[in-house]
């Protein structure tokens, strides 16, 4: 079972909703089944209800981001140790229908999907995969974007746990960002210097010799 790959439902979900910007693009079950990606098995099983069960379980993963994103690793894993209670999941050893290179079976561990519906089952998956980078990689994996006002969740991955931002395109404009504040000091600091220089000149009187 590809736990950290599950993890990525929980990003998913989360993201669907910017609060800053005040955009939610989960709004129809057509979205709800996008949000499984290739367990189209699962997806067929959504139905409009779960938009508001989403939406709500989306509001409580980003507390959990939120309680990682603050240093609060204690509240983050009681967040989700709390949804994990709620939903669920049933591990299975699985494999039939992957072959390694000898033609036996693959074994491998995968979630059973005996949910009463579509968000039990995607709750279930991605908290349960979010739960396994936590536990793996640590709670300051768990981040949110720096650049306002996107605030989108991402999991850093990376080597030296530097990630800031969600995507390279929030990395680029708050750079950017920066880069402006710094060229907009350094003139207000040469305008105020070019002042000061002048000031003594200006206000010395002039005298008849």
């Amino acid at each position: 079972m590809e736990l950290a790959y599950y993890s990525d439902y929980a990003v998913r979900l989360v993201n669907t909703e910017q609060p800053e910007r005040g955009t939610d693009t989960l709004t129809s079950v057509e979205v709800v089944r996008e949000l499984f990606g290739p367990a189209q098995q699962a997806a067929r099983r959504a139905t409009d209800s779960d938009v508001t069960r989403l939406r709500t379980v989306r509001a409580r993963l980003r507390a959990v981001f939120e309680a990682a994103d603050a240093g609060d690793e204690v509240l983050a894993v009681d967040l989700l140790n709390a949804l994990m209670m709620e939903f669920p999941v049933s591990p299975q050893i699985s494999g039939h229908e992957f072959r390694n290179d000898n033609g036996r079976p693959d074994w491998h561990m995968h979630i059973a999907d005996h949910a009463a519906n579509a968000t039990a089952g995607f709750t279930a998956t991605a908290c349960m995969g979010l739960a396994f980078h936590l536990t793996e990689l640590g709670v300051d994996r768990l981040g949110i974007c720096e650049a306002r006002p996107c605030r989108n969740v991402y999991l850093d991955t990376s080597t030296n746990r530097s990630r800031r931002y969600c995507s390279d395109r929030c990395a680029t404009r708050a750079n950017v960002a920066a880069y402006r504040a710094r060229k907009r000091l350094e003139s207000e600091r040469a305008a105020r210097t070019g002042r000061t220089a002048e000031t003594p000149q200006e206000s010395t009187p002039a005298t008849d010799r």
